[in-house]
């Protein structure tokens, strides 16, 4: 079986947490600002600059609330993904990021919601409070661990994991905790022997594929907000790592068809169509995400060469 580069890495902390994403809503006992759906819809479709501008605002409402922060980070890491991604092995997928200044803001977001997080967690715990303050070190640990900064992703893979592992001990039901439990099962069964081998002489917990894969399928079931996210890693993962082709392909197409604005879903559908051999269903979702209106010029223009990358290596033009 062909790994792609990602599998074959020795730093683990690259595979550790990835991408755990969006935020808790138990219906029982969180009220979320009725803006919350909008802005995530925003963020799925593609419209991050629309996000951000939300997220921003809800942060001026509710300044000492994780919240806010924590959706401008989701919203941030998507541009990020597209802006660091290539076509390797077939796939378009974000490997690695060079350590750049403008990650700065990303990564004190991601602290400020961690603080306002833990916070709360003194004065009162919670099963909302420990989720968001899960999310904020794992919205670290993905982008440390796509520039590379091993130690520093299982720092706050690992921290991120607890806080997660709490959540769900003081609320069995809070199926969007799944989403951020499920990658790191997935993912750190999927390491090599020698990162495994590094796992464990530096302390970090073990998992199991097949838990990821039965957490992430919860997430998607019966998660609140991480359904649609949790949607397209499992397809991702099961792309990267089991070349399950086909049962990716049904896992992400409901996820394109809903929000066929966003690019990413576009070429990760194409990507699983050429896999599969359907050469017209793939180019033309190639060609759809060349095409579409993306905000960030950056993101744009990469999102059109990882296009132009995938048709060649359909033999097409």
């Amino acid at each position: 079986m062909n790994r792609s580069p990602i599998t074959r890495r020795a730093g683990l902390a690259c595979l550790l947490l990835v991408a755990p994403l969006t935020i808790h809503a138990h219906n029982s006992n969180t009220n979320l600002p009725p803006e919350t759906p909008a802005i995530l819809d925003k963020i799925y479709s593609f419209d991050l600059d629309g996000a951000i501008e939300a997220a921003k605002r809800l942060e001026q409402e509710r300044p000492n609330h994780p919240l806010g922060y924590v959706l401008e980070t989701e919203a941030l890491w998507w541009r990020i993904w597209c802006t660091s991604a290539d076509f390797k092995y077939g796939m378009s997928d974000a490997r690695r990021r060079p350590k750049l200044e403008a990650d700065r803001h990303y990564f004190e977001l991601a602290a400020r919601a961690l603080s306002l997080a833990e916070a709360q967690i003194k004065q009162s715990e919670s099963a909302e409070m420990q989720f968001y303050a899960g999310m904020a070190e794992a919205s670290s640990a993905r982008l440390y661990g796509l520039r590379a900064e091993n130690r520093n992703a299982a720092r706050s893979g690992v921290r991120g994991r607890e806080h997660l592992l709490r959540a769900k001990a003081l609320d069995a039901d809070l199926a969007d905790a799944d989403l951020g439990l499920g990658l790191y099962n997935y993912y750190v069964d999927t390491l090599s022997a020698i990162a495994k081998i590094l796992r464990f002489f530096m302390g970090i917990p073990g998992g199991s594929k097949q838990e990821g894969v039965r957490l992430l399928e919860h997430a998607i079931a019966q998660g609140v907000l991480t359904s649609n996210v949790a949607r397209f890693y499992l397809a991702l993962n099961l792309h990267r790592y089991d070349q399950q082709y086909e049962k990716a392909l049904k896992v992400l197409g409901p996820l394109a068809e809903k929000y066929p604005g966003n690019p990413l879903f576009q070429l990760a559908l194409g990507d699983l169509y050429a896999k599969l051999g359907r050469k017209r269903q793939a180019l033309a979702c190639y060609r759809r995400a060349s095409a579409l209106p993306v905000q960030n010029v950056e993101c744009r223009a990469r999102v059109q060469d990882l296009a132009r990358a995938s048709i060649a290596a359909l033999g097409a033009e």
